[in-house]
């Protein structure tokens, strides 16, 4: 490494090391003399013995809003299977689930030595095994990537409407227009057919398109820089649980009767949303409930004096020139690649690889996503560790979590082509690639917030408009390779492209990811007093170039 590089580490560990504390005058430097000064006076305790504070209320409401988001958005991939009529498909595109035995029956009997032998059913079938709906698989695959044409299109509106108005409201919108789509899409769909569901979905795409964004422009405003992975990971961990509920419940609810699995997750969305508008508010400032302690803490980290809602211009230009911005779209196409693939085809490799019915097709599809879950917690609090320690740069921290969340689930992906009719084993790596990818939530997850605070909305904006090509293009390709061939070598290929994107993904990232906060990431325009402010106290240490002697001396 060489001294300049080293330098730059430095510096960024002592920046982020850097505590703000106004209270009587005093400027804290150090988390640990940040701490000591307040274990005295009246401000000391009520930002951590209070509980709960108001960042934690924020915490767990948005951990229970992408709870919401997932159980509406993986909810179909489960009740299609129970939407879809089997022995139209089966009739339609021959009776090759996991196997070449194709041609017609003679009393002449010809083995293909190339042939695969057809795994034997583990589980009994369901008692109803044919839906209402004759869609073919490539209906199916129009279905399931219907969602993200709608998705992609709001993005980065999604980005600047938070930046300019606040996440709250845009946040609620995305919701609850969802919640009311969804309990509207059993009776569009019976009247409707194909047509109907897909619309449907292409409108619930552009309602949950603002929220990742609009969310991200909140956790700028609520979460100090030592907490933004514990924070960023808790909250987009809500999607992981949202999972593991959806596809069990939907597949109990799918056996009574599949309408049913839109009524009570739209229901559950809108009582979310009553309780999101009076529990949450945009900024520390709005809050009209929150400890002023609290409030001062969490201004004073930051470094810097937040922009009022509307004041911020984006920097477009300097967005589409920088580097690290372009590494954490990359990998964010790559981890969505991976993990909308399996998210959205997983229930279909259950019911047609491995046989499981739709009963345990749903409750298995739920567990890779229940140690998702786990993982990215414990990945938020080790990233914030690794910084507060000062173990590792944050540069150093974003890369090696990146790093270890995709080449794990690269490897796992690989050995699941080969396995043949080993169900345990299938789906302990299944369930083990799809785990290891929730690290990489504490890497490029989180460092849209430290590339640029003030637009962390926007650029979320961005590289999940990106990062949502995978959403309808991968369904696509998994159609291209098993339509007319659900077969364990057809799946083999899905599996290896998978695989391939995820090291790509790591390599881009690894030379070009950065966790330093960017030049042009100071709020324009702002008053001359407070963007000095900003200059001196919150960026230096983040910056490129060399800084200032009284800051190395700190």
């Amino acid at each position: 490494m060489s001294s300049q590089q080293q330098q730059h580490d430095d510096d960024e560990l002592h920046h982020d090391h850097m505590h703000l504390d106004y209270h009587g005058g005093h400027v804290h430097r150090s988390t640990k003399r940040l701490q000591r000064a307040m274990s005295i006076g009246p401000v000391v305790e009520e930002p951590y013995i209070k509980f709960p504070s108001c960042r934690v209320v924020l915490m767990l409401m948005a951990f229970f809003a992408f709870l919401n988001i997932y159980c509406l958005r993986v909810n179909l991939s489960v009740a299609l299977v129970a939407m879809v009529n089997s022995t139209y498909i089966r009739e339609l595109e021959g009776d090759h689930h996991d196997g070449d035995h194709h041609g017609n029956a003679t009393n002449e009997t010809y083995v293909d030595p190339d042939a695969e032998i057809p795994c034997p059913d583990i589980v009994k079938k369901a008692a109803v095994d044919s839906g209402m709906f004759n869609w073919d698989t490539n209906k199916q695959g129009i279905i399931l990537a219907a969602f993200f044409y709608g998705y992609i299109t709001t993005q980065i509106l999604g980005g600047v409407l938070a930046q300019r108005y606040g996440g709250k409201r845009l946040l609620l919108f995305g919701i609850g227009w969802t919640a009311v789509l969804t309990i509207l899409t059993p009776v569009l769909t019976i009247y409707g057919d194909f047509p109907a569901l897909v619309a449907t979905r292409v409108l619930e795409g552009i309602g949950e398109g603002v929220t990742y964004p609009s969310m991200h422009a909140m956790l700028s405003k609520w979460a100090p820089p030592l907490e933004r992975s514990k924070m960023v990971t808790s909250v987009y961990a809500g999607a992981q649980i949202g999972t593991v509920l959806a596809m069990p419940i939907s597949g109990l609810l799918s056996d009574y009767a599949w309408e049913s699995v839109f009524y009570v997750f739209g229901a559950l969305g809108l009582v979310w949303s009553v309780m999101w508008i009076f529990l949450t508010y945009d900024t520390p400032d709005s809050h009209p409930r929150i400890d002023p302690v609290e409030r001062d803490y969490i201004q004073a980290s930051q470094g810097l004096l937040l922009a009022k809602k509307g004041s911020l211009r984006t920097p477009w230009l300097s967005i589409a020139k920088s580097l690290p911005v372009y590494a954490t779209a990359v990998a964010h196409f790559c981890n969505n690649w991976g993990y909308y693939t399996l998210l959205t085809c997983l229930p279909a490799y259950l019911k047609y690889i491995l046989k499981f019915d739709i009963k345990s097709n749903g409750a298995l599809s739920g567990v890779p996503y229940l140690v998702m879950w786990m993982a990215m917690i414990a990945g938020g609090l080790g990233a914030d560790h690794l910084r507060t320690k000062r173990i590792l740069s944050t540069t150093g921290v974003r890369k090696l979590f990146t790093a270890v969340g995709f080449l794990g689930p690269a490897a796992c992906l690989v050995g699941t082509g080969y396995i043949e009719c080993d169900a345990a084993a299938a789906v302990a790596l299944i369930v083990i690639a799809v785990g290891l990818s929730g690290l990489s939530m504490a890497g490029w997850g989180v460092n849209h917030l430290d590339l640029a605070p003030p637009y962390a909305g926007t650029l979320m904006g961005i590289t999940n408009m990106i990062a949502t090509i995978p959403g309808f293009l991968g369904p696509s390709i998994v159609g291209v390779f098993t339509y007319k061939n659900q077969t364990r070598k057809a799946w083999r290929n899905v599996f290896f492209v998978s695989a391939a994107v995820y090291v790509f993904g790591t390599v881009f990232y690894c030379i070009f990811g950065s966790g330093r906060k960017q030049d042009w990431a100071a709020p324009v325009p702002a008053p001359a007093a407070a963007a000095a402010a900003a200059d001196k106290e919150g960026g230096r240490g983040d910056r490129d170039e060399k800084p200032a002697a009284q800051d190395t001396k700190l």
